[in-house]
């Protein structure tokens, strides 16, 4: 788990990047009715879990360097004997002091009163444009009222500059605790897909699947970082399907996309396997081409290197497979020149990974492709889609593989966190036999 004094790291780097006379403002998550009047299990923002580690409604962080109540403070609601009734423990002012390591912290209900106060005198503001509408109105209120008060030297920021670049910036670089929250999530997520694998059978259905994989998550007190995919026969080919009720058919293959959450940072990773247990030899011919892809894709992953690398040498070696194959015919520089294979292979090869599973962080900065860095942390996942609709010979339409891998950037190189997942097709095959 993150510990307190990483979390005031943060907020202290936040505070060094805004600078002096700069005051920046992020509201925690709402909760959402479901229906009638239960709630969807909340999940906190992942902005602002980064920077607090506080994971319930009704807060606001306030980071206002130099202020008589210290540089950080938290608007979270007090300790109700009602609410504790019903819902169970709650920090309360006093406990996120002490357990978050804030300076101070206010009652919620006292937001009203004490926010001009901590704007007036800044210069710039700092907050989430664009993704907060409540807060955002609320800042807006808060400045007039500032400008309209009468006999008084207060002023109101003259510049409000967006937040997130500030925080994404720093979200892309793991540090090394959170690379062991998203190993711990790999390593859950993996046993899950052995689990899975363990399992499968031709009389089940995708969802007995689907619910051995919560199963396992469960049991290691995780929780799903997306809704899961498995896709069995043709529904392998369809790239965010989540019905997962299909009977599983003898001969033909299961894409299981499916990845854990914990202490918020999220896995990724994606399993194609034959639900009889042994792949046909169609069906090893095209896992192998993507296998090799993946392979290729992963060797690309150094620092140095840019973030279209990987996909570039996963896509040479998928073309190549597809006129081996025979799936496609020309030539590899005509197909890559014209994009042909984009029917079979429609989607970048990786994208960052962290508290989000598609994390935050620019891929491009003024056209130019980001360097891969020591403490990035990626998703290396090709695949191949023959769908019906697609220009392949019938006996290859209704095969669908991705291979997808969780991949951090070292000093040397990378490292494989998801590598306890099996992958190879014997592998694979062995764990299925029991």
């Amino acid at each position: 788990m993150i510990k307190k004094r990483e979390y005031q790291r943060r907020r202290r780097q936040i505070m060094k990047t805004i600078g002096e006379g700069s005051i920046a403002i992020l509201s925690a998550r709402e909760e959402f009715l479901r229906n009638g009047d239960a709630y969807y299990k909340y999940r906190q923002d992942s902005n602002f879990y980064y920077l607090t580690g506080f994971d319930e409604p009704e807060a606001v962080l306030v980071l206002c360097p130099g202020s008589e109540y210290g540089d950080s403070i938290l608007f979270c609601r007090e300790i109700s004997d009602d609410h504790v009734m019903w819902h169970g423990d709650m920090s309360g002012t006093d406990n996120a002091v002490e357990d978050y390591g804030f300076d101070h912290a206010f009652d919620i209900l006292q937001i009203e009163k004490r926010m001009p106060e901590l704007i007036s005198g800044r210069e710039k503001l700092f907050f989430m444009t664009g993704t907060d509408e409540f807060l955002n109105q609320n800042i807006h209120r808060w400045i007039q009222l500032i400008r309209r008060r009468r006999g008084e030297k207060s002023t109101a920021p003259t510049e409000f500059v967006s937040l997130a670049h500030v925080i994404h910036d720093m979200r892309l670089y793991k540090s090394p605790d959170e690379i062991k929250c998203i190993q711990q999530s790999a390593n859950i997520a993996s046993e899950a897909h052995m689990n899975m694998m363990r399992l499968c059978a031709p009389e089940l259905n995708e969802t007995d699947l689907h619910a051995e994989y919560i199963k396992t998550l469960t049991r290691f007190r995780s929780e799903p970082s997306y809704l899961p995919i498995i896709g069995s026969g043709t529904n392998s080919c369809i790239l965010h399907y989540n019905h997962n009720n299909k009977n599983l058919q003898n001969g033909e293959l299961v894409l299981i996309d499916a990845g854990a959450e914990y202490d918020y940072y999220a896995s990724d990773i994606t399993r194609t396997i034959p639900v009889s247990g042994q792949f046909n030899s169609r069906q090893k011919d095209l896992y192998s081409v993507v296998l090799s892809a993946q392979e290729q894709a992963i060797e690309a992953v150094k620092p140095g290197n840019h973030w279209l690398d990987p996909h570039e040498a996963a896509v040479e070696v998928l073309v190549q497979g597809l006129l081996d194959l025979k799936i496609m015919q020309g030539s590899v520089e005509q197909i890559l020149e014209e994009k042909t294979y984009t029917q079979y292979y429609m989607h970048m090869t990786g994208h960052w990974l962290g508290l989000d599973v598609h994390d935050v962080g620019d891929y491009k900065v003024d056209d130019l492709w980001v360097e891969l860095e020591p403490g990035m942390v990626m998703t290396v996942e090709p695949g191949l889609y023959i769908g019906e609709n697609t220009s392949a010979p019938a006996a290859w339409k209704g095969l669908g593989i991705r291979i997808e891998d969780d991949v951090q950037v070292t000093r040397d190189g990378h490292h494989v966190l998801s590598a306890k997942a099996p992958k190879k097709i014997k592998e694979i095959e062995q764990i299925m036999r029991g």
